[in-house]
């Protein structure tokens, strides 16, 4: 019997509950796929579409920012369950208003769908005729893959499944949860797989391929939460002293929707936007403008969804450039400055966020949505210098690169290791807010559960995480189809 591809992982519950026969079935065969240079491309193109999955939604974004101290929703069933950490392992107020694709699930869905397709590159491509550099490098950029979808998997759910192998058979789809350590070492096994590819160095990458220098940034990033400390200071000095990104002068211009080339030398890797059918766009321009047509600061449509605290726009400096990326006030269409507390009924206390403007596009929204930039790579060098040996002047000088470019002074020395830490962790607050990262700066460090009962306002007067939202449940669905897969223990 003919052996088939699988778009969807062992565990996804659409493959489980559409297949009954024990052969996995797919649109193409694997003995007459993945022998060509065509083959090849179109393969490693299905995996960035899992990843699209993800961020097109925008689940990537969205299921960890509403749940932080920064960002909010318009309260709907659906995104509020996340806010006010009412959901469970069914996801039943998400998927009845159809908004799964914001929602945790959605995250394991396509991180798995994107492990499967890169299993079966890895596992068929060493046989194909082609240049043999490319094959190495489409290989590398596969094991890369997985190693991002292993380490966004871990970071939302815990001990979760490792597979490494494609699967031809129900039987060997079922996979038991490895333990977070175990999940590690297989990412770093792949991140040391994809530095050994040959993949190309910033800027002879295309746009949204990971250079040479992103895979160190995801090393550097997945050994800060392995809290593998020495790793993730060498691994992003490493890239801090390529010489292949800078800091942009100014931060705004990093998501200028006029500037997205020249902000690649900061924006090293990101979810990239194509508006032209059938390609993929994102909701957070929209959601993040004001309620209706925003006129020309935001969007030609937006929606109103989505907001920042107004605690969190009073925590800046008012030099801080960053702050130019939230606003309480907007320009409708009429060209007349509305202030934002006539946002209503949503709130009397809703700052805009304004990283995802785009004013002038009729196809499809064109801003990309940040994932690794250099500033990342300055405070995690910051935190794992600060973590091993207190606040030295070396870890001083990396934090304050970011607090420059910033218009603020620097830190001031002398501070004890936590709160030179606590500092790190304050400045990535204020530079990768609505980026899909403070949830996890919060959860990795146990801070959460005092950060967030404090982050409320007068839609959400009441914030009550409980131990166990520090990883989201594994969907019940999943557990339901796979046999092997065991509850997180603080969810059973």
């Amino acid at each position: 019997m003919k052996k088939y591809i699988i778009l969807f992982l062992a565990g996804c519950s659409c493959l489980f509950s559409c297949v009954k026969e024990e052969t996995v079935y797919s649109s193409a065969f694997t003995e007459t796929f993945y022998k060509t240079a065509s083959d090849a491309e179109k393969a490693i193109i299905a995996v960035y579409g899992s990843m699209a999955d993800m961020y097109s939604g925008p689940a990537a974004v969205m299921a960890s920012d509403f749940s932080s101290d920064q960002s909010y929703p318009r309260a709907v069933v659906g995104r509020n369950t996340l806010t006010l950490f009412t959901y469970d392992p069914f996801f039943t107020a998400a998927r009845t208003s159809g908004r799964l694709n914001e929602t945790p699930q959605q995250v394991w869905a396509s991180c798995y769908s994107g492990i499967e397709r890169a299993n079966w590159i890895i596992a068929k491509l060493p046989e194909a005729v082609m240049d043999e550099s490319r094959k190495n490098q489409v290989i590398g950029e596969a094991h890369f893959l997985r190693a991002f979808f292993l380490w966004t998997l871990t970071k939302n759910f815990g001990d979760v499944p490792v597979k490494t192998t494609p699967s031809t058979s129900l039987k060997e789809a079922y996979t038991a949860k490895s333990a977070k350590a175990d999940v590690y070492k297989q990412i770093y096994s792949d991140l040391d797989k994809a530095a050994a590819s040959g993949l190309p160095s910033f800027p002879s990458v295309d746009k949204g391929r990971p250079s040479s220098e992103v895979v160190n940034a995801l090393y550097a990033k997945a050994a800060l939460y392995n809290e593998d400390w020495a790793t993730a200071l060498q691994k992003a000095q490493l890239v801090i002293t390529s010489g292949k990104y800078f800091l942009l002068p100014n931060v705004v211009d990093v998501y200028k929707y006029d500037k997205e080339d020249a902000a690649r030398v900061e924006n090293m890797w990101a979810f990239e936007v194509d508006p032209i059918t059938p390609g993929r766009s994102h909701q957070l321009t929209g959601l993040c403008g004001p309620p209706a047509s925003a006129g020309p600061e935001f969007a030609t449509t937006s929606f109103g969804s989505m907001f920042a605290y107004q605690s969190f726009y009073n925590s800046f400096d008012p030099a801080d450039k960053r702050r130019l990326l939230l606003d309480t006030t907007y320009v409708n269409k009429s060209g007349q400055l509305v202030p934002q507390k006539s946002i209503t009924p949503i709130t009397t206390k809703a700052v805009l966020i304004k990283k995802y403007q785009d004013p002038t596009s009729r196809a499809g929204i064109i801003c990309n949505i940040p994932i690794f930039r250099l500033a990342d790579m300055y405070l995690i060098a910051a935190e794992a210098e600060a973590r091993m040996n207190g606040g030295t002047t070396i870890a001083y000088e990396y934090i304050n690169a970011v607090r420059r470019r910033a218009d603020l002074p620097d830190l001031e020395p002398g501070l004890g290791q936590d709160a030179f830490i606590d500092a790190v962790l304050q400045e990535r607050s204020w530079e990768f807010f609505a980026e899909g990262d403070r949830w996890y700066d919060l959860t990795r460090t146990g801070k959460f559960l005092t950060v967030i009962p404090a982050a409320v306002n007068d839609v959400y007067p009441q914030r009550t995480p409980q131990a166990k939202h520090k990883y989201f449940p594994i969907p019940q669905e999943e557990i339901n189809a796979n046999p092997k897969l065991e509850q997180n223990p603080d969810w059973k």
